[in-house]
């Protein structure tokens, strides 16, 4: 089965010859990927931006292919410190593993922290042709196989925060709400426009998404994303599916958000990510929302695959599929990018058990 026809089936809620799977890496353990695999470009898998060849993705059985649009490409570029082309400064902070040395980045520098710099700001301009070749690239070099998906993720609230900064947005939302709006407007109407360009463009599913949720409870009360950000995510939502009624529409929030899954079914979503097991259920959100939602995850990246054994990463495998899987409506991988700090044995296992686990051995029960 193709990965686009197995896509096809998991997301009409049945259940395909395999559990559809996508996983992402950080550049440092795509490296170790790319030895392990003896695979020499340099430009296999890129998280976020342009130059992915795709080839690691695909080497690995992945059913989805990712083109990105939009701030997130800010989180890896060159430099032990630079400005992205929002204005946002940031800097690489390295840490260590047993496995290697790596950087994150994080921000240091945000460009609406004062009141006086938001009138006279102007963000990027979403319309520029050059951001869709990556887009173009993909749709026509892999549509007929692949399941492609526009990201557009860190669609409002997190890139909104990195212009203001998270506490003085926060305090915005509380304070000064007309402020507010204006801020979230930037990266609301950049985020808009690229999404519907992609769509335009063919891609099947859009993703969209702003981490809302901490560990046990939300960042923002329900009530304040119902204010600022349930009416964009709205609009954002019906004018994609005004463009084509077939597009599927995924949200990406890390964490708790138990409080605002029904606003989200209520919106026209499709797809839930990632289903951080640490904070979520994933057997109570399929008793609850498994006849209207798909879920994009569910493999737990704080615990079993960095610190889990092989065979714990395995038992995890099994158990999704038996239950948020079961009927299909489950693209299976990783709650986050897979860490530097990840046994290769143990990411073996989570790609093993997936890509060589029929649906119909679990439902006979032997596996």
């Amino acid at each position: 089965m193709k990965p686009r026809e197995r896509m096809q089936m998991a997301l009409n809620h049945k259940e395909p010859d395999r559990c559809p799977m996508f996983v992402s890496f950080t550049p440092e353990f795509s490296n170790r990927l790319k030895k392990e695999l003896d695979l020499g470009s340099d430009k296999l898998h890129n998280p976020h931006g342009s130059g992915n060849t795709y080839q690691l993705d695909r080497t690995l059985g992945g059913d989805m292919l990712l083109t990105f649009v939009g701030w997130a490409n800010s989180y890896y570029q060159e430099g032990s410190q630079y400005v992205d082309e929002w204005g946002i400064g940031w800097r690489s902070v390295e840490y260590s593993t047993t496995f290697g040395t790596g950087c994150y980045t994080e921000m240091i520098h945000y460009p609406l922290a004062q009141d006086s710099a938001i009138a006279s700001y102007q963000p990027p301009d979403p319309n520029r042709p050059e951001l869709y070749d990556e887009a173009d690239w993909v749709l026509r070099t892999f549509k007929d196989e692949y399941w492609i998906v526009g990201a557009t993720v860190t669609t409002i609230f997190e890139a909104a925060w990195a212009l203001r900064g998270y506490e003085q947005l926060l305090m915005d939302m509380a304070l000064n709400p007309d402020l507010a709006e204006q801020v979230l407007d930037f990266p609301y109407h950049y985020h808009l426009e690229a999404a519907k360009k992609l769509v335009r463009m063919g891609v099947d599913m859009i993703w969209l998404g702003d981490d809302v949720g901490a560990q046990n409870a939300m960042l923002l009360s329900p009530k304040m994303w119902r204010r600022f950000l349930k009416p964009r995510m709205a609009n954002i939502i019906a004018q994609l599916k005004a463009i084509n009624q077939q597009v599927k529409v995924a949200y990406h929030s890390d964490g708790q958000i138990y409080p605002i899954i029904p606003d989200l079914i209520e919106i026209g979503l499709d797809v839930l990510n990632p289903i951080q097991p640490g904070s979520m259920d994933p057997v109570r959100l399929k008793r609850e929302y498994g006849d209207k939602l798909c879920f994009w995850g569910s493999i737990d990246e704080q615990h079993t695959l960095p610190f889990g054994s092989a065979a714990d990463v395995r038992d995890e495998v099994i158990q999704r599929l038996k239950t948020i899987g079961k009927g299909g409506g489950l693209i299976i991988g990783p709650t986050h990018l897979v860490q530097l700090d990840t046994p290769l044995e143990n990411f073996w296992a989570m790609v093993d058990s997936i890509t060589q686990t029929p649906y119909a051995s679990l439902n006979k029960g032997t596996q």
